[in-house]
């Protein structure tokens, strides 16, 4: 079972790195992290960079494909090297994933028309222009195609397909091994659940985000 995870400049690292942890660890994974061309690839805080072992073309046909987010998405909107990966990956595939802003990928290249489907809040408006229905939850199963929410929900995404892959068992015994039981100090995790004066100071944030 091989899994494609294409990179690309300014891609958000827990939208890759969180999904990879939880399927790398289904018997039988193979993780093949791509890129326009092998080598490193930074960020969206450009602090830190993964190694991309082959180019796009390489693997045309994962059975598994998991786009992540980030700010570099806005960039990618209309470049077909990687919109074309998808779209042709997509064909053949047994699963077509994303994280966050990764669903604006798997929207530019078709993949998305007339199914429901998840991304950043922020983004949600967005996914129409592509012919989706945006939705809030945090987990999105359409069919093959799985969309998650914003960044740390790349690992619950992740748990619902290796449910689907392998069976409750296994996909419990892995979130076992990752002790995936959050428990955060604030329950502001969502846009319906965060003080409005917090996500107004998210939102003029990312306004002045490029």
């Amino acid at each position: 079972m091989r899994i494609g995870i294409p990179l690309y400049d300014r891609f958000t690292a827990l939208d890759a790195v969180g999904p990879y942890e939880v399927l790398s660890r289904v018997p039988g994974a193979q993780v093949h992290w791509l890129a326009a061309a092998p080598g490193p690839v930074r960020t969206d805080n450009d602090m830190l960079g993964l190694v991309a072992d082959a180019a796009y073309e390489e693997l045309p046909d994962p059975e598994i494909v998991l786009v992540p987010g980030g700010l570099g998405t806005r960039a990618l909107l209309d470049d077909e090297r990687i919109l074309g990966w998808i779209r042709r990956a997509h064909e053949t595939s047994e699963w077509t994933t994303s994280v966050c802003t990764g669903s604006l990928l798997l929207g530019a290249a078709g993949v998305l028309d007339g199914l429901d489907a998840t991304s950043h809040w922020t983004e949600l408006e967005t996914l129409e222009r592509f012919g989706a229905r945006p939705s809030d939850q945090r987990v999105v199963e359409q069919g093959k195609v799985i969309t998650a929410a914003g960044v740390s929900s790349g690992i619950d995404m992740a748990l619902v397909l290796t449910t689907r892959i392998a069976g409750p068992e296994i996909a419990q015994m892995i979130q076992l091994g990752i002790e995936y039981d959050p428990q955060p100090p604030h329950d502001s995790g969502s846009r319906h659940k965060a003080p409005e004066e917090i996500v107004e100071r998210l939102l003029a944030l990312t306004r002045g985000s490029p």
